[in-house]
């Protein structure tokens, strides 16, 4: 029967679904916040938070339902620019792979350092140097970031950077 069988997928009926790459588009707005959608349907962002640039990892592993589907990510900026990516699946590790990998005693993991400084516009995006993230101050005006030590072992001081008020903030960790 003709059509009954995909090209090189002999033992595939044609009627299997098809093989689809889902399409992860993130709109970027002038406030730096990001839409996302997944194959048009809004993917929320984590409860009491929104999407923002620095996001893209925690987007990523949401959409591609972490690193188990690749995904086509198409980025859309303010100024009317775009560029497309594919993320693919990452492989699992078999389940003795995965015990073996974190000794039983291990140490626990070091704590997030936390840093505050004041002076910035209320919701205003911070940015934090070394480009670690983002964050938004608060309904005060200040500013409260954690960094996990185990990320940044060499990083002894950091800068704070407020998006709309310019205000410039060095703190030194720990």
């Amino acid at each position: 029967m003709p059509g009954a069988y995909l090209s090189g997928m002999k033992n595939q009926p044609a009627s299997s679904a098809p093989v689809t790459i889902p399409l992860v588009v993130l709109t970027v707005h002038r406030n730096g916040t990001i839409t996302v959608t997944r194959d048009g349907t809004v993917l929320p962002p984590p409860a009491h938070s929104t999407w923002r640039r620095s996001s893209l990892p925690e987007i990523i592993e949401t959409a591609s339902e972490q690193r188990t589907v690749p995904v086509w990510v198409e980025v859309h900026e303010t100024d009317g620019t775009s560029f497309t990516d594919l993320f693919p699946a990452q492989p699992q590790p078999r389940h003795h792979e995965r015990a073996a990998s974190k000794p039983r005693h291990a140490a626990p993991d070091p704590q997030p350092a936390e840093v505050r400084a004041e002076g910035f516009l209320p919701g205003e995006d911070i940015a934090i140097a070394p480009i670690t993230g983002h964050t938004d101050a608060g309904k005060d005006g200040t500013v409260r970031a954690l960094l996990d030590p185990a990320e940044y072992p060499n990083v002894r001081e950091v800068v704070l950077v407020g998006r709309v008020s310019g205000t410039l903030a060095v703190r030194r960790l720990g």
